[in-house]
């Protein structure tokens, strides 16, 4: 049986989260998580037409428990959004769909949406990893190699990392020696094996510093926990990331949700109004589901209101030519850059950390790409790709001393924003929104993507390798 990502990524999410009962949707589907039995509607007015149209709908329909529904949490917060409980989850059925139909006729009369799941974001954008990292022999260099520029802190742009902080001896490489933040939370387990997805901020970090050395990069710890967030706690913490150091120039965030909308994320109005006023720009991650559905924050550089202060970037394959088999696409995408196989800081570097692969390789791209894919190389057998085996295998291991080999639209979304921040210094442009407004229109580079020809960024200092073609028995 192939693996399945969605799958065990879902059921490594839940176990790390065992007070929240999950559900896939939408109806089952495998497209994203969320809270099972809560909605999410704005505060005040909002929140009480939802809660009492719920309850009405739930009272004159047969196997629905009106006594259920009811408002939890605080009554307002910064995010400007209230959780409603609408369901015992431990009850069986989720009643989430059921919410929700309740109030389409209230949205239509409005002309706008009133309630929303509570997704749960993600670091591996939406819980399906491009791949997991590899080790890269000492003798390699990170690719992107880093630049050769001076450090100026008088002029230096500020990046701020959202993810999941940086590992404890990130300061013996000296890529990170202007990179400050968060320790990265439970590094290791109990075992001494280094835990999935730890060192993800720290990889990203590594790669905006080598495209822009003149940067003051800061990684913060949001999202820890395996990178996992439910919606309604993503904004409030994105809120103490900017308010802990200030509004940076720039923001690089790899993590999100689709959620079957072109309108965005409830949880984040309150955010992202903010960041429109503020003179940040947003670099975020389009996601690694080989998917067109607008996926978030990314597809809000399609929203009008948005499109000048969000940049959503793809991953383009390792020889830089079309897009990785992984990369979300569509309309909403604004660019693409390298993002398989690139090398860049993990852990290790005092003393090697070993590390046991968490899925199984595929014997085909999973997406039916024909080149020799992360899907497919380096082979490994996973610990979660086995867990759902009637038969378990041994899960294959290997040890990290420096640097890593590693793939996904995170990792080309600090290349796009080391390449913002680097225009900016090298034209001294303070001003983020308008040196990338400058940098697509300079971009004379494009791609094939899903048979359209889309704008492309590449660094200077980044090593392009051949893709192969998986020889198949006959």
């Amino acid at each position: 049986m192939a693996p399945q990502r969605f799958h065990e990524q879902f059921d490594h999410i839940q176990r790390l989260m065992p007070g929240t009962a999950l559900a896939m949707g939408p109806d089952d589907a495998a497209e994203f998580l969320y809270e099972k039995g809560v909605v999410l509607a704005r505060d005040g007015e909002e929140a009480r037409l939802v809660e009492e149209t719920v309850r009405g709908h739930f009272t004159e329909t047969r196997g629905l428990v009106p006594d259920h529904v009811r408002r939890t949490g605080p009554a307002a917060n910064r995010t400007g959004v209230t959780r409603i409980r609408v369901g015992d989850p431990t009850l069986g059925e989720d009643v989430v769909p059921h919410a929700l139909g309740a109030l389409r006729a209230a949205e239509g009369r409005r002309g706008r949406r009133l309630v929303s799941r509570n997704h749960v974001v993600h670091i591996a954008v939406n819980a399906c990893p491009g791949d997991e990292p590899v080790p890269a022999p000492r003798s390699e260099s990170p690719n992107p190699a880093p630049v050769e520029a001076p450090y100026d802190p008088a002029t230096a742009v500020g990046v701020l990392v959202i993810d999941t902080g940086l590992v404890h001896d990130h300061g013996a490489h000296p890529l990170l020696a202007h990179t400050t933040g968060d320790p990265e939370a439970g590094e290791t387990g109990p075992d001494g094996v280094l835990r999935q997805y730890v060192g993800h901020g720290t990889f990203i970090a590594g790669i905006v510093a080598a495209v822009a050395p003149n940067t003051d990069v800061t990684v913060r710890g949001t999202l820890a926990d395996a990178g996992a967030v439910l919606e309604s706690d993503f904004g409030a913490r994105l809120f103490e990331a900017v308010d802990e150091g200030g509004w940076p120039d720039i923001i690089s965030l790899s993590a999100g949700t689709s959620n079957g909308r072109t309108d965005g994320l409830l949880g984040l109005d309150a955010f992202m109004r903010e960041l429109r006023e503020r003179g940040t720009l947003l670099v975020a991650a389009a996601g690694n589901n080989a998917s067109d559905n607008p996926f978030w924050p990314a597809a809000y550089a399609a929203l009008p209101e948005y499109r000048d202060c969000v940049l959503s970037v793809g991953a383009l394959r390792a020889d830089g030519e079309s897009a990785a088999c992984f990369s979300n696409h569509g309309p909403w995408v604004r660019v693409y850059a390298p993002g398989e196989r690139l090398t860049s800081t993990l852990t290790g570097f005092r003393t090697p950390v070993p590390y046991v692969y968490q899925h199984s390789t595929y014997d085909a791209c999973r997406y039916g790409f024909e080149y020799l894919c992360t899907c497919q190389y380096p082979r490994h057998t996973g610990v979660l790709s086995e867990a759902r085996e009637s038969t378990a295998g041994k899960a294959d291991q290997v040890m990290f001393d420096g640097l890593a080999q590693w793939s996904g639209t995170s990792f080309a979304t600090p290349v796009v924003a080391g390449l913002v921040a680097a225009h900016m210094a090298a034209h001294q442009q303070r001003d983020p929104r308008a040196a990338r407004a400058q940098l697509l229109r300079s971009a004379d580079e494009s791609a094939e993507v899903r048979g359209a020809h889309v704008p492309v960024l590449r660094p200077s200092a980044w090593r392009p390798t051949p893709v192969a073609v998986p020889v198949r028995p006959v």
